[in-house]
């Protein structure tokens, strides 16, 4: 089985990227042959700072690695070391249609208020089908929100066969059951996030252990003791979920665990269970980033590999389409 995801090198990651997608990661890359990229171009799709965007794109490999990534078992690389992504989103452009970008609901969630936005922001799905596509993938681990791109990339592979030939397999997303979208602590109706969030509300992957109890110990609860899910609960119910998160355990369990007890004990049991999750997790982290070289030569072999498996992919791509044949020396 082949797997492929991406994650893209914008902001810190923090608990709701956990877990919806690094734990599934490395959950999913057990299963078969695993392709985990850096995607970095989709990052030019808005406004950065180049200097923080070359920092960020290793401190996000060096989390792959540290989240349980084997490199031993897994191919982790950046985007942009593999010339073959940039070709295929040209390539894949000519059967991508307008409408269908246009319907796409994160562009139009980012787009929103701005009186600017840039032509990358709005094609980027079309870039997002060809990572996938390349691999000849099998299942596509990625959290909650990514369903609609997944579908794009089934939707273009379905079109592109028909009109040139089989070229692509159909890939298909696979969704955490538990976790699938962590809400913020302090605005339980918005998902957690590094631009959308609010700074308490936000649990990030390298805080230190004082900030998480503290961010927890005010995360916002609803009204009532009983800790539970439900429609009218989000706050408990999104603290429900990263407790079962970071115990490995079921909601279900934890509602069980704590009939009766209220919301004081529960919320500061949640921190310390986040903070035991964690502190592994961050000791590897920095240890990866203590050696930028050896992170390097991670990401070069990870580039290496993903060259040669896409290569064919892409080849198949020029020549279905009718393009004069490379000569080589």
């Amino acid at each position: 089985m082949r797997i492929f995801s991406g994650i893209q090198p914008t902001g810190a990651k923090h608990f709701g990227n956990y877990s919806g997608g690094f734990r599934q990661y490395a959950a999913t890359a057990r299963q078969g042959e695993g392709f985990f990229c850096v995607v970095d171009l989709h990052s030019l799709s808005v406004p950065y700072d180049p200097v923080e965007f070359r920092n960020t794109c290793l401190d996000l490999a060096a989390m792959l690695f540290a989240t349980g990534l084997d490199p031993e078992h897994s191919t982790v690389f950046i985007q942009s070391h593999v010339s073959a992504h940039a070709e295929a989103n040209w390539l894949l452009g000519a059967v991508a249609t307008f409408g269908e970008l246009n319907r796409m609901t994160q562009f139009k969630d980012k787009s929103a208020g701005k009186e600017s936005v840039s032509a990358a922001l709005f094609a980027y799905p079309v870039l997002m089908a060809g990572d996938i596509l390349l691999y000849q993938t099998d299942v596509v681990p990625v959290g909650d929100d990514q369903r609609q791109h997944v579908e794009l990339a089934r939707n273009l592979a379905q079109r592109f066969n028909a009109r040139f030939g089989e070229t692509f397999k159909l890939p298909r997303g696979i969704y955490p059951e538990e976790g699938a979208r962590i809400m913020d602590l302090q605005a339980p109706d918005r998902k957690m996030s590094t631009t959308g969030g609010t700074q308490l509300g936000t649990v990030y992957m390298l805080d230190e252990p004082d900030e998480i109890r503290r961010k927890f110990k005010s995360a916002v609860t609803d009204t009532g003791r009983e800790v539970r899910r439900a429609p009218d609960k989000p706050g408990i119910s999104n603290l429900v979920e990263i407790m079962a998160v970071a115990r490995a355990t079921s909601p279900a369990e934890v509602e069980a665990q704590y009939e009766g007890q209220g919301y004081g004990k529960f919320k500061t049991d949640v921190g310390e269970a986040v903070i035991e999750l964690l502190a592994p997790i961050k000791k590897r982290y920095l240890e990866l980033r203590g050696d930028p070289t050896g992170l390097e030569r991670l990401l070069a072999r990870g580039a290496e590999k993903a060259r040669a498996t896409s290569a064919p992919t892409l080849h198949r791509m020029y020549d279905v389409m009718g393009f004069v044949p490379r000569v080589r020396d």
